[in-house]
């Protein structure tokens, strides 16, 4: 299937569905498709199950969202700081449901899914409460617990340039996420600041192949 150049945002994003499970990338503010967030939040869709870095900060992007109560449940590593204070609220209300995942066991999962791994071993967590429930194994010694792979419905990420068949260039810090979350959603939307012809970018510098995306929309940033 060939990548699909979307005329505004709304358009990308017009059949994302109540209850989908929805990867964004960023890391705090950077990488952050601020853009496509603000066409999630328009288009309505709710009971969401959100994998993200952070849970949102301020009052833009997947704050917003949250602070809109369309978030179901949130997957992330990082869920406060000092101006996350609309996922605090609803955290505490008991509105929004929280998997707390270490940073580097949310990205090994969310690269699992891209990769068809079925899981992986992994010390981190081990003994801990974010071990209850999972399968643990004692290796050389060393108690490890298995992490299972993270997949989902669609992958909201940003990318700084992208030629018409879907290669991906990112900006230096705002690549984090992007490219293992473009590998493990069904459905992935990029949002980008240029768009030129194959041919157009070194291949020496692309990061994500088209292969991984389906939808790009151009934004002015």
């Amino acid at each position: 299937m060939s990548t699909i150049i979307s005329p505004d945002a709304h358009a990308a994003l017009a059949d994302i569905h109540d209850d989908a499970t929805v990867m964004i990338g960023g890391f705090g503010n950077a990488g952050q498709p601020f853009e496509l967030i603000d066409a999630l939040l328009a288009g309505g869709a709710a009971g969401l199950t959100v994998i993200n870095n952070n849970a949102g900060q301020g009052e833009e992007g997947l704050a917003r969202l949250i602070k809109a109560g369309r978030v179901r449940k949130i997957i992330c590593s990082f869920p406060r700081q000092s101006d996350s204070q609309h996922f605090d609220a609803k955290y505490r209300a008991g509105d929004i449901e929280l998997e707390l995942v270490p940073q580097g066991n949310l990205a090994e999962r969310i690269r699992a899914a891209g990769a068809g791994i079925g899981g992986f071993f992994t010390p981190t967590g081990y003994g801990t409460q974010l071990a209850e429930g999972k399968e643990t194994r004692t290796i050389d010694g060393r108690g490890y617990v298995f992490e299972t792979p993270l997949h989902a419905d669609y992958a909201l990420i940003k990318a700084h340039r992208a030629d018409t068949v879907g290669n991906l260039v990112y900006r230096k810090t705002a690549r984090n996420f992007g490219p293992i979350m473009a590998a493990a959603a069904r459905t992935t939307i990029v949002q980008v600041a240029e768009l030129v012809e194959p041919g157009q970018l070194d291949p020496e510098i692309v990061i994500t192949p088209g292969l991984y995306v389906d939808r790009i929309v151009k934004v002015n940033e």
